[in-house]
């Protein structure tokens, strides 16, 4: 523009001092570099995907990229546009957030990827809108939990077998059992006894005929003998795999507060418990009690499914709403429990003594609904 106007002061200076006569058509207007027109459109160019938008739009937010002239290193003179080669989906949500003032997380995008987008174009994730907030830390936290898993099990194979110590590579084949033969085998054979502990947990429940004294007996008392031998013998491999995962273990701090370690020791402390109790009635109905802890056998097989450790992430990120789900839950029982029991009160035949005991007609109810 100022060039422009230099180009004309020779010839008004010279109208005005008579040197040559002013002319009578006005003269046209001086040109103008259209690229810093402040109202200008503005092509963007995202790995072939082209937006448009105001200038002002973007320069509402100087400390960002494209609000910035920073934005000038990507023009393209030929095209005018800018390109930027970036996932232009996200992009969509970035330039919302230029137009509206507010940022939001896409769920369907990869927390990651999302997070090296805004990282690219200078806009700090703190921003995010409240609707979305929430979701976006419990997704990032998760994240960030899988890649310390992730590192963990890479240094442990970054680790040559000339540089390991027997230690080391016990811990490597029950972490990575397709890593050799051998621990290829072990977890197979665990994962086939916890089947059939799992099993044969359900099926010495199952009526097996009547006895001496024409009472109905289960398989597992009909069979004594081979459902004790079959549990002993998972006990066993159990009890060898937990010790020597102990040894094996880098920490073994760590490794005892660990919530897998917790299920392998519920699920084996029944049978030595059992082996030191006497037949004394006093102590029977507590062992018949401790017996259901087998049960925890069945998440063993989290070791050896790569969707159940997916579920227990979800659970572990959903924590929160979860507690909040279950405090309702509670506040909705004792209301209407307490209801109940007053509105009963009077009445002879109320089987709401009190108000303890109309909560299982409330939860059955709620959750019935």
């Amino acid at each position: 523009m100022a060039a422009g106007v230099a180009a004309w002061l020779p010839f008004a200076r010279a109208a005005a001092i008579g040197w040559m006569p002013v002319a009578s058509a006005p003269m046209p207007p001086p040109p103008r570099d259209k690229r810093h027109t402040r109202d200008e459109l503005i092509i963007l160019n995202v790995s072939g995907t082209r937006f448009q938008t105001w200038r002002n739009t973007l320069e509402r937010y100087p400390d960002t990229l494209l609000g910035s002239t920073e934005r000038d290193f990507f023009y393209h003179e030929e095209t005018n546009e800018y390109f930027f080669d970036r996932d232009p989906d996200i992009f969509r949500h970035i330039l919302n957030f230029y137009r509206t003032g507010k940022l939001h997380y896409p769920r369907h995008e990869c927390i990651s990827a999302y997070d090296e987008e805004l990282a690219f174009f200078g806009i700090i994730p703190e921003i995010i809108g409240d609707c979305c907030y929430e979701e976006y830390k419990d997704r990032r936290r998760e994240n960030a939990e899988r890649i310390q898993d992730d590192e963990d099990t890479e240094n442990g194979n970054d680790v040559t077998q000339l540089d390991m110590t027997i230690r080391q590579s016990m811990w490597r084949a029950f972490e990575n059992p397709h890593t050799s033969t051998m621990a290829l085998v072990f977890y197979y054979v665990t994962g086939f006894f916890i089947a059939v502990s799992v099993m044969a947990n359900v099926v010495e429940t199952v009526p097996c005929g009547t006895g001496s004294r024409a009472k109905e007996m289960s398989c597992g008392e009909r069979y004594a003998l081979a459902f004790f031998c079959l549990d002993t013998a998972c006990v066993m491999i159990f009890t060898v795999e937990y010790l020597l995962r102990l040894i094996a273990a880098p920490s073994r701090y760590k490794f005892v507060k660990s919530v897998m370690s917790i299920i392998d020791v519920v699920a084996i402390m029944p049978y030595y418990i059992g082996l030191v109790m006497t037949d004394n009635e006093d102590v029977s109905g507590a062992f018949v009690t401790l017996r259901v802890f087998r049960v925890f056998r069945i998440f063993k097989f989290s070791r050896h499914s790569a969707g159940l450790r997916i579920l227990g992430y979800t659970l572990k990120s959903c924590a929160s709403e979860l507690g909040f789900l279950l405090f309702s839950l509670t506040m909705a029982i004792i209301i209407f429990a307490t209801v109940m029991f007053y509105a009963e009160k009077g009445s002879n035949s109320s089987k709401f003594t009190s108000i303890p005991a109309a909560f299982w007609y409330t939860i059955v109810t709620m959750t019935t609904l």
